[in-house]
């Protein structure tokens, strides 16, 4: 509703309000400052000249310059300077979700994939004496704080069926 009422008075006589705007005279630009070089290249043209001049000494010179580059030789780095990694990182193969090509399949150690997490998430959830947070530790390769934090932070969805009797109820 409002934009409507807006709209008419935005569009309301448009045409002329854009032809006095155009017929009004042009605002005239602010002078520019004089800048003092060019003032002096025109008062003294034996500057400009000096100026545009060859110097035949310094020419003769600069031919007399020869300059030959090359590369150092390669040295090895002692290791003082970049940080280098102590060892590489170790990946192990992932258990394999339903998705196949789409799944991952190598994981960093001490790391999970998100079939993994929700895979031990709910074999915890269901078999807690046999899915211990020790046993979940060795099995994917995590540290076992990691683990018990994950085993108390996060807890996957469970899907509950209501019979047809309740649901009326509620």
């Amino acid at each position: 509703m409002g934009a409507r009422v807006t709209r008419v008075f935005r569009t309301f006589n448009v045409e002329s309000r854009a032809r006095r705007e155009i017929s009004k005279e042009k605002p005239t630009p602010a002078p520019r400052h004089p800048t003092s070089r060019r003032n002096e290249l025109a008062e003294h043209p034996e500057i400009e000249a000096e100026v545009c001049r060859k110097d035949t000494r310094l020419l003769s010179l600069l031919k007399d310059v020869y300059v030959e580059s090359r590369d150092p030789p390669a040295r090895v780095k002692d290791g003082g300077g970049e940080h280098l990694p102590s060892k590489l990182e170790e990946k192990r193969l992932t258990k394999l979700g339903h998705l196949g090509d789409l799944d991952v399949k190598k994981v960093s150690k001490g790391r999970i994939s998100i079939v993994e997490a929700l895979t031990l998430l709910n074999n915890h959830k269901l078999h807690p004496q046999t899915w211990t947070a020790e046993k979940i530790a060795v099995e994917y390769s995590l540290e076992l704080k990691d683990v018990h934090s994950l085993l108390e932070f996060f807890i996957p969805f469970t899907v509950q069926e209501f019979p047809k009797e309740t649901k009326k109820a509620i």
